[in-house]
């Protein structure tokens, strides 16, 4: 009896944890910077959302350089060990992104591809907020990124002759818009207290007997 006992609380334990655990992973995806896609952007072609998120932030100068070298370092770090074991430098960090001329690329490219520049923002700052909270924002930002390579790469739309600038999706993709999935917290308690049963009318016994006489 003990046994049976502890396997649903084991099971109710590890899917109250999954939104945790998926967002944790989500974020280690998008700030350690695993290839997601391959899209034209203004720095030339991206391949995660942060650095569509980057070029972005440099070319605007909404955020100053610092705080998106921050955002940037981690990954790149991480990339420099895999590579070669050598850190990058923080003043060479921008030349490695192909950032340092962003401000001067046309934005025709980011204006022709607003659900992917949309949801990559959406995915940075879900991967940074499910830290402290999972939400629905993770999946909101996939959702718009997959759209908007759906919509190049089946529609054609923009039209793209260059086969070194074609849109292509990686099988991290499928990774990544699971976590963000499974980083929604669902309140199934909430759910069944909201949908009250309904009573069942029985007949009455007075209508029940006059049917029978």
């Amino acid at each position: 009896m003990a046994t049976s006992s502890s396997t649903p609380s084991l099971s109710n334990r590890w899917v109250n944890n999954l939104p945790s655990i998926a967002s944790r992973i989500y974020f280690f995806l998008i700030v350690i910077q695993i290839p997601l896609f391959r899209v034209p952007c203004r720095s030339g072609m991206c391949s995660t959302p942060l650095h569509v998120t980057s070029s972005q932030l440099i070319a605007s100068e909404i955020f100053p350089a610092a705080l998106v070298k921050a955002l940037l370092y981690p990954g790149a770090a991480v990339n420099g060990i895999v590579k070669d074991m050598t850190l990058p430098s923080w003043d060479n960090l921008l030349n490695i992104y192909n950032l340092t001329s962003v401000k001067d690329a046309s934005a025709v490219t980011d204006l022709q591809r607003l659900e992917v520049l949309a949801g990559s923002y959406f995915s940075v700052a879900g991967a940074l907020v499910c830290l402290l909270k999972p939400g629905r924002m993770s999946m909101f930002g996939m959702l718009l990124i997959i759209w908007g390579l759906v919509k190049e790469g089946i529609l054609g739309k923009p039209a793209n002759n260059d086969p070194t600038r074609a849109v292509y999706v990686y099988p991290t993709m499928l990774l990544a818009l699971i976590c963000a999935f499974s980083s929604v917290k669902y309140d199934m308690k909430r759910v069944a207290r909201s949908a009250p049963a309904r009573p069942v009318a029985k007949p009455l016994q007075s209508s029940s007997k006059s049917k029978l006489k």
